[in-house]
């Protein structure tokens, strides 16, 4: 017998089926963290969706061994009348669809009930991004805000100024980049070594006017008196480094005093910037790719379509079949003709 046709009878009763959900739900986590390197936060949200999907099985009599892929679809139905985005969907369709693989591959599980389900359909929004200028103006606020900072504000400025620095330099994840450590940051004088996603390595160029600011903050940060703090941008918060969150809010308030509007300015903002200015100036897609870690090259694609409206001026300016070219020649032998014409009817001497 299937497991889609099993009957809810079947099921373990209500609060055995809620434990023996959160087992397999924690042994799926335990999977993804030693055999796939899962980050910390992607292992939060694959719980939390989990859990969500869990509960909405118990509400309806099953649990995920004998879950159907009408109660995958039914879920999917109720969070589009709950008004979840279509991605929100998707991440939990993939989700769900992990689970029940490794049910199936553990043997809980006869089948993968979710591997027909359809996903909604994704608009593939393109990423927002800040112009050069924009980019410039953030770093020469940090930087003037740094320099003229008084002792008491100088390490917070410096701190700024640095992870900014470094953000737009090298593309950095924001999980990433606040947590670098010292090592990582003297290790190399030209690269930083990242442990992305997944736990790939990949190698990450450093220019040498970010090395010099680098090198400047260290100098103030080997000063201070927590210096047994292995992280290089320290906080006072728990885990000893600073937050995601409280970056976001410094980023936003510098983009404020540098003219620019906060709501625009995030990140992964900067982050999107400095994967469009290398593609601008020529970098070849495979080498965005590597410095980004995306693991899929599609993921980077994106940033192509960004460039549309630069790469058709450019065809429109300099292509020869472009209109531009055609009426600039059409003009030329509208000027040229009597001219022509004048010769050919000049008598032979």
């Amino acid at each position: 017998m299937r497991n889609s046709d099993r009957t809810s009878a079947q099921a373990p009763g209500r609060k055995d089926r809620q434990n023996r959900q959160n087992h397999l739900i924690g042994r799926f986590l335990e999977m993804m963290a030693a055999e796939r390197g899962a980050a910390k936060n992607s292992l939060l949200a694959y719980g939390r969706d989990l859990a969500d999907y869990a509960a909405s099985l118990a509400a309806n009599g099953a649990s995920p061994p004998y879950a159907s892929t009408q109660h995958i679809r039914s879920y999917l139905e109720r969070l589009e009348a709950h008004g979840l985005a279509a991605r929100t969907q998707a991440r939990r369709l993939s989700a769900i669809r992990q689970f029940h693989g490794f049910l199936l591959s553990e043997g809980i599980s006869s089948e993968n009930p979710a591997l027909i389900v359809e996903g909604p359909r994704l608009d593939r929004a393109l990423p927002r991004t800040l112009s050069a200028a924009g980019i410039a103006s953030l770093i020469k606020t940090a930087s003037a805000e740094a320099r003229g900072s008084n002792a008491r504000k100088a390490f917070k400025a410096w701190r700024r100024h640095c992870l900014v620095t470094l953000l737009s330099a090298t593309g950095l994840r924001v999980s990433e980049l606040v947590g670098l450590t010292c090592r990582q940051l003297a290790a190399e004088r030209d690269m930083l070594t990242i442990k992305g996603k997944g736990g790939r390595e990949r190698i990450v160029p450093l220019s040498a006017a970010a090395r010099a600011v680098i090198d400047d903050y260290l100098l103030l940060r080997a000063s201070r008196t927590e210096t047994q703090n292995p992280w290089a941008f320290p906080s006072h918060g728990k885990s000893g480094a600073l937050t995601r969150q409280h970056f976001a809010i410094e980023l936003k308030a510098l983009a404020a005093r540098a003219g620019l509007s906060p709501a625009s300015i995030s990140p992964h903002v900067l982050r999107h910037g400095f994967a469009t200015a290398l593609l601008n100036h020529g970098a070849d897609l495979r080498a965005v790719q590597q410095m980004l870690g995306h693991a899929d090259i599609s993921t980077t694609q994106i940033y192509t379509h960004v460039q549309g409206e630069r790469l058709m001026a450019a065809v429109e300016t300099y292509h020869p079949l472009s209109k531009n070219s055609l009426s600039q020649r059409s003009g030329s032998r509208h000027s040229d003709g009597p001219a022509v014409q004048k010769g050919r009817t000049r008598k032979r001497r």
